[in-house]
């Protein structure tokens, strides 16, 4: 009876523990795009009901479009490819770094209240966090320049640094935490890789085979379609 308190109160820790790195990385990341955008960018403020009834349509597009994953043949089935990045690239170019750090967060605070988590919300962070990273710089440039080609410019530059840094979070923190709060062993997360794909065998080659290709292949298709739909999705809307 002891030994079961004491794993329940050990596992109770590491959830609190893992809840103040999500609170402490959400705020983190707003104030970066909150200098970004106020100091920087000035980007032109806009009205408050209007701006979050935008973040709100965007966000539930993007919760819609997180139903939707698709597996990858060459990574194994924790990582599966949504398009819920492309309603929230929208967003930011039309409304700011800001906007989309919060447009992020809504969307997944829609996603577990409709769909709920089954990854020990690892993977909701993993989406947020690593899904800021290729927002941030993205919407950073386009709103620097503010034409087609600053645009693009901001979207490869997003794509690689959401690659960058997804497989360097991958490594040190997510497939741990995930290990951890989902109760798997490491051993048996790279195993369930090496079954797709057999160039995986460690934690390492899980990330570069998998984790890397992964976001490549993300940041493409979001930057594509963002390119299709973003003036048409600015007019219909009247963002202008």
């Amino acid at each position: 009876m002891w030994n079961n308190l004491t794993d329940l109160w050990a596992s109770a820790q590491d959830n609190v523990v893992y809840l103040l790195v999500c609170l402490g990385v959400f705020v983190a990341l707003f104030v970066v795009a909150m200098l970004v955008e106020r100091v920087w960018l000035k980007v032109p403020r806009q009205q408050g009901a209007r701006r979050a009834a935008y973040i709100g349509i965007f966000a539930a597009m993007a919760a819609i479009l997180m139903y939707l994953e698709f597996p990858l043949p060459f990574a194994p089935s924790f990582y599966e490819i949504d398009l819920s990045e492309v309603p929230v690239l929208i967003c930011s170019f039309s409304l700011g770094p800001v906007a989309g750090v919060v447009c992020e967060l809504v969307k997944i605070i829609l996603k577990l209240l409709l769909k709920g988590t089954t990854t020990a919300f690892v993977g909701d962070f993993a989406n947020f966090v690593v899904g800021c990273s290729f927002i941030l710089p993205a919407t950073t440039l386009y709103h620097r320049f503010k034409t087609k080609k600053g645009a693009i410019a901001g979207m490869v530059t997003g794509t690689v640094v959401m690659a960058a840094f997804g497989s360097f979070f991958n490594a040190v923190y997510l497939l741990p935490a995930f290990s951890a709060l989902y109760g798997l062993p490491l051993d048996q997360l790279v195993a369930m890789g090496t079954a797709v794909n057999g160039m995986i065998n460690s934690v390492s080659t899980l990330v570069f085979f998998a984790v890397v290709p992964f976001n490549l292949l993300k940041g493409l298709i979001v930057s594509v379609l963002t390119t299709l739909l973003y003036k048409r999705m600015e007019r219909l809307l009247r963002m202008r």
